[in-house]
C-alpha cells in the first residue's frame, strides 16, 4: 500500500479521531487559536483601516504597515516569543497569526471605505446626518463586501499558516504533519495536510455565506412572474 492508501486508512479509523490529542482536539484547538488570531487583528485593523478610509488618507502608512507586517515571518515570530516570557504557548501562537491576519483586513478595510463615493456621502450630510451616521448607516454597508474580503483572506490564511505553531511546541492539526516528519511517516504527513486543506476551505466557505447574509441588497433570486391574461373589455382592445 502506498501513502496515498495509507493516509486514507489514518483518516478512516475512529480511534485517530476519537482519542485524546487526537484529529478532533487537534481541530478544535486550532480552529480556536485561528478564530482568535483573527478576532484579535480585526479589533486593530478594523477602526485604523476605517479612520484612515474615512478620512481619504495614510494610505501610505497603510502600505508601510501592510509591508511590515507581511516581511515578518511567522515562524520566526513564534520563534522570539518562544525565548520571552510569553513562551511556548497558544499566547504565542495568537499572536503572531494576529500580526499576520493585519494586513489583508486593514487594507481592504482602507480600501472598501475609500471608495465610496464621494456624492453618496454628501447626499447622507445634506439629510441632516452627522458624520457618525454617514460612517455607520451609509459608508460602512457600502464597503463591508470588501471588508468581508479582507476578514476571509485573512481567515483562510491564518488556518493554514497555524500548522507552523508545532514546530514551537504549539499545537493544532500541524502536530500531526510535525510527528510525520520525526517518524518518517509520509502517511501521516499526507493525512495532516489532508486535514488543514479541508478545514481551509471550510474556512472559506462558512466566511463567504457569513459575508453574504451580512452584505446589504438584495440577495434572493426573483423567479419571472407570469403575467395574467387579462379578459373582458380590455383584452378585446388590446387584441385590435
Amino acid at each position: 500500500m502506498n501513502a496515498f492508501g495509507e493516509a486514507f486508512v489514518y483518516l478512516n479509523d475512529p480511534f485517530n479521531w476519537v482519542r485524546p490529542g487526537g484529529i478532533l482536539d487537534l481541530t478544535r484547538e486550532h480552529v480556536t487559536v485561528s478564530v482568535l488570531a483573527v478576532l484579535a487583528a480585526a479589533v486593530f485593523a478594523l477602526p485604523v483601516g476605517t479612520a484612515l478610509g474615512v478620512s481619504g488618507r495614510g494610505s501610505g502608512a497603510v502600505v508601510v504597515l501592510s509591508n511590515v507586517s507581511r516581511a515578518v515571518p511567522t515562524l520566526a515570530l513564534l520563534t522570539v516569543f518562544a525565548v520571552t516570557p510569553i513562551g511556548f504557548s497558544d499566547t504565542a501562537t495568537v499572536l503572531a497569526l494576529a500580526i499576520f491576519a493585519f494586513p489583508p483586513i486593514l487594507t481592504n478595510t482602507f480600501v472598501g471605505f475609500r471608495e465610496v463615493d464621494r456624492d453618496v456621502r454628501e447626499a447622507a450630510t445634506a439629510m441632516g446626518m452627522s458624520r457618525r451616521q454617514v460612517v455607520a448607516r451609509v459608508m460602512f454597508p457600502l464597503a463591508l463586501p470588501l471588508v468581508m474580503t479582507g476578514v476571509r483572506t485573512a481567515g483562510v490564511q491564518v488556518v493554514a499558516t497555524a500548522t507552523l505553531a508545532a514546530l514551537v511546541g504549539g499545537g493544532g492539526l500541524g502536530r500531526i504533519i510535525n510527528l510525520g516528519f520525526g517518524q518518517q511517516d509520509y502517511a501521516q504527513i499526507i493525512a495532516g495536510a489532508v486535514l488543514v486543506a479541508v478545514l481551509a476551505l471550510l474556512t472559506e466557505l462558512l466566511l463567504v455565506v457569513v459575508s453574504a447574509l451580512l452584505t446589504p441588497g438584495q440577495r434572493r433570486l426573483s423567479l419571472p412572474r407570469t403575467q395574467r391574461r387579462t379578459r373582458g373589455p380590455r383584452a378585446a382592445a388590446v387584441r385590435v
